[in-house]
């Protein structure tokens, strides 16, 4: 394992109980560049999960609770009239952290939800015509309720296609629960963490993920899997080349989180319905079948895996 990942790793499984498949992941997708969204029950642990993370990391964090009533203005940030100058003064907003907790996501407008499209995709702002970079590392978690529709407005296609992975947090095991009991009874953990690693380490660790072997042979199976998505009957999008280079990212990061200077093919055979699922657009009759995550096991059934010496 890579220590100063396996670090990061123990730092946030010292609040979240259980979960070090989901925690690989996330730091995964840190490591990659992209972003991740947390779609799962009330009360799974999504918030306190982007919250240990934030605090194991020494770098900007601010988080945005979305409601209806949320502009676009009140996450990018707005210029303010100052009479006693006459002057217009840019007011920046939280998204100029570089960690962002986009807290239930799917309460706000399209409008305002399209406010994080740019932010996302090309780590800038653009404000009255003048564009801004944001701070790197610039890595947003987003979380929503795959259940309670009241309210909510479904993110577009387009918004789905930034997130790197679409997770869930899953169910607990009861003896994963009384451990859960037991290390907050004595406090709360959340309060303990301290950060391990600032953002110019992350950016190193992003910078060293890059440099990982992936063999011909790899990039063809990303791409005939992508290509099968697209493929399938009664699928109506299937995953765009932009999913083929997020693949391609995230398993070269997965391997250097495992420790490994060259990525496997179950690196990517992993990653495939975190990084796939979300961004298939399914007929009614396959959303009834079982959904996208399904099409996608069926997809990796269909390819068959490389057998060969990866390390180049």
């Amino acid at each position: 394992m890579n220590e100063y990942t396996e670090a990061l790793k123990s730092r946030i499984a010292s609040v979240i109980v259980g979960k070090d498949e989901v925690i690989e992941h996330v730091i995964t997708a840190l490591i990659a560049g992209g972003h991740v969204l947390l779609e799962d029950l009330p009360g799974t642990g999504k918030t306190m999960l982007a919250k240990s993370l934030a605090g194991s990391i020494n770098a900007g964090f601010a988080r945005i609770q979305f409601t209806p009533d949320l502009l676009p203005s009140d996450i990018t940030g707005i210029h303010v009239y100052r009479p006693q100058t006459g002057d217009f003064e840019l007011k920046v907003g939280p998204v100029f952290a570089q960690i962002l907790l986009a807290d239930e996501i799917n309460r706000a407008t399209p409008r305002t939800q399209a406010a994080l499209l740019e932010c996302m995709e090309e780590h800038q702002v653009t404000l009255d015509g003048e564009t801004l970079g944001l701070n790197e590392p610039f890595f947003v978690i987003a979380t929503q309720n795959p259940i309670e529709n009241a309210g909510t407005f479904p993110l577009p296609e387009a918004q789905l296609d930034r997130f790197f992975m679409k997770l869930s947090m899953g169910s607990m095991s009861a003896e994963d629960e009384l451990a859960m009991l037991e290390r907050f009874e004595a406090g709360r953990p959340l309060d303990e963490i301290t950060p391990i690693m600032d953002a110019a380490s992350v950016l190193e660790m992003k910078a060293q993920a890059e440099k990982v072997f992936i063999h011909p042979v790899l990039k063809k199976y990303i791409v005939d899997l992508c290509r099968g998505t697209r493929e399938m009957p009664r699928i109506l999008a299937g995953a765009s080349p932009r999913a083929e280079l997020v693949m391609m990212a995230c398993a070269k990061a997965l391997a250097y989180v495992r420790g490994r200077d060259y990525v496997v093919p179950e690196d990517i055979k992993e990653l495939a319905v975190p990084v796939l699922s979300h961004r298939l657009v399914l007929s009614a009759e396959l959303k009834r079948n079982g959904g996208p995550d399904i099409v996608v096991k069926q997809v990796l059934k269909m390819i068959s895996l490389p057998t060969e010496d990866w390390r180049g």
